[in-house]
């Protein structure tokens, strides 16, 4: 049976929202973006993305007589059935999650359903602390539009389990469906709508909000414990000679309970959302009388990363060396390099003011406006590799495999190859460097 098309409406034009437009209109529905950046607005109605996402630009083109975007939250609400909320929730100095751009888009939201006479979904996407879905957004949309939430209007939270460089995929095939209901015909419509969004029958867990907020958060943490077990099992595996802990990790992996997912012993998780919810949950755990310890055990394995990396940096750097750091963006395929594990290490040994020179596929000119004049940006791989005395891969992009050993036998003296990610052939290397990897006794 064919799904019905729905007017939708995606407050928030960024990372997540653009994205999720694309899909949406990749599934015979029309949508409207709303966002208070012009650039955005105009970008989206000319077909083309404001972020750098793949897939995301064939789709926004193969499907813009279905997109389009404006800064009218009128025009958005009363030409939608559904609405998205899908705008920034940045940290706060304690630790939480500001909702200021939540509840302001709530109010926009609000105000237009005072206008409008038909019934109507609302849907949070952004990620909130538990209680702050009732609290800031349906007291909001109430005192704004006048109207009773689970009577007039219908409200969802709904948050997305996705990976930057990975949004388009991870949005059509989930794991599952996270949905957090006000009342039960606003999560059943929520559910029949994304079951004509997914391609792999993904299941929906539908519960009451409070619950759905600390799920979302909860998911996030207990990755991250996962990676930093990885890692310290790099750690240990670093000091006993045999140990291998991509054998190791590829063991317990089998073992259903644990899993082989997030399970790659190298550097610590970065980004715009696992170390932020981390730190979320152990503050909203503290609030409330709880004790959070091993959030806060996993965020501090994580956070020793980077120095533990540096230690090793200067232990093989010659005098005058120079360093090369490939990968500045916190994973591949995106340009986002917030929390990245790479631009610390460059930014930590500029602070040391040893000489380095960056790469990365994508995050060139975000790296530049973290780091300003302190870094010399190589032209390409091989013209970072060949500048570099010891090179160090720290994220990895497909691109860094293609680093052959002709590219260092220029050198008079030996190079040093440290491989956190452990993608290159190192036996190739060993007759013009020395080849380090994490994770091996």
């Amino acid at each position: 049976m064919k799904q019905k098309s729905y007017k939708i409406s995606v407050i928030g034009l960024g990372k997540l929202g653009v994205p999720m437009m694309a899909c949406f209109a990749s599934k015979g529905h029309n949508v409207i973006g709303v966002d208070v950046i012009p650039r955005h607005v105009d970008l989206v109605n000319q077909g083309k993305s404001p972020v750098v996402e793949p897939q995301v630009n064939e789709l926004l083109q193969l499907h813009k007589d279905r997109i389009s975007a404006t800064a009218d939250y009128q025009e958005a609400i009363l030409g939608s059935d559904i609405t998205f909320i899908v705008v920034p929730t940045p940290s706060t100095e304690q630790g939480g999650f500001s909702t200021k751009y939540v509840k302001a888009a709530a109010s926009g939201i609000g105000d237009a359903l005072r206008q409008k006479t038909d019934w109507h979904l609302v849907v949070l996407t952004s990620t909130v602390l538990p209680g702050s879905t009732e609290q800031d957004v349906v007291t909001t949309l109430e005192a704004h539009s006048g109207k009773k939430c689970g009577v007039d209007f219908g409200l969802c939270y709904n948050p997305e389990f996705i990976a930057l460089g990975s949004v388009v995929n991870n949005m059509l095939n989930p794991d599952f469906t996270l949905i957090g209901e006000y009342d039960a015909r606003s999560g059943l419509l929520l559910e029949e709508f994304y079951q004509g969004i997914v391609d792999n029958n993904a299941p929906a867990a539908r519960m009451n909000i409070v619950n759905a907020e600390l799920a979302k958060i909860s998911v996030n943490t207990f990755v991250t414990t996962k990676i930093s077990y990885a890692n310290m099992l790099a750690e240990v595996c670093e000091q006993i000679p045999g140990c291998n802990v991509d054998v190791v990790t590829s063991a317990i992996g089998l073992d259903s309970r644990i899993g082989s997912k997030y399970m790659k012993g190298a550097l610590g998780y970065g980004g715009p959302c696992f170390p932020r919810d981390n730190v979320a949950f152990s503050y909203m755990a503290r609030s409330i009388g709880a004790e959070p310890t091993l959030a806060e055990a996993t965020d501090d394995v994580n956070r020793r990363q980077v120095s533990r990396l540096m230690k090793l940096v200067l232990s093989y750097l010659p005098e005058n060396g120079k360093v090369g750091v490939l990968g500045l963006s916190y994973k591949p395929d995106t340009n986002v390099v917030e929390e990245s594990q790479g631009l610390e290490l460059a930014r930590s040994l500029i602070d040391r003011d040893v000489p380095v020179v960056l790469y990365d596929p994508w995050a060139m000119d975000n790296a530049r406006q973290e780091l300003g004049n302190g870094a010399v940006f190589a032209s390409s791989l091989q013209a970072c590799v060949q500048q570099s005395d010891v090179i160090v891969i720290t994220a990895p992009w497909s691109e860094f495999k293609e680093v052959q050993a002709m590219d260092l036998n220029h050198k008079s003296h030996r190079s040093v190859i440290i491989d956190a990610w452990r993608i290159l052939d190192g036996k190739q290397f060993a007759d013009v460097a020395d080849y380090v990897t994490l994770g091996v006794g």
